[in-house]
């Protein structure tokens, strides 16, 4: 059901797909939107290891929240700013693409659980983090993407 990748050189493992989702902070999460059109927008993102889904937080009504309930198969994109080998001017960057379906996560203590890690990336300040969870939470919808398929690599800029 889903491609391979055909430059299997260049294709990251899944340890080196997971550390990239991990590490870096936004992604762009893309969905069937109005009239059958892609709808891609920048999103935090956590990664939670004991499941394997990514998790994500938003607003409880809107465009991708529409789209979703349409249908709920997604595809969420991650990729770092690159680096350079000593004496080349062009980056390597590498990417993770994850595909899969989404739902939305009900549960307070897992709500409360995912939306404190995923504010870790982003501040130490746990005062902070509680006290903008007791106030907007009911506000916010947390999404769980469960993963289908998971293929990363690096690519040359030239």
């Amino acid at each position: 059901m889903f491609r391979e990748l055909a430059r299997k050189k260049q294709q990251l493992s899944r340890e080196e797909c997971i550390a990239l989702l991990q590490k870096e902070r936004r992604g762009v999460l893309s969905v069937l939107g109005d009239d059958g059109y892609p709808y891609g927008m920048p999103m935090n993102h956590y990664y939670n290891e004991q499941d394997g889904c990514l998790y994500f937080h938003c607003g409880r009504q809107g465009h991708r929240i529409d789209a979703l309930r349409r249908c709920e198969k997604a595809s969420f994109c991650v990729y770092n700013e690159g680096e350079r080998a000593p004496g080349e001017w062009a980056f390597c960057v590498k990417s993770v693409i994850v595909f899969g379906r989404v739902g939305i996560v009900e549960e307070p203590t897992v709500l409360r659980e995912i939306t404190t890690a995923l504010s870790l990336k982003f501040t130490q300040d746990e005062e902070y983090i509680r006290q903008e969870i007791e106030q907007y939470a009911k506000k916010t919808l947390l999404l769980r993407l469960l993963p289908e398929n998971m293929c990363g690599k690096t690519v040359k800029e030239a």
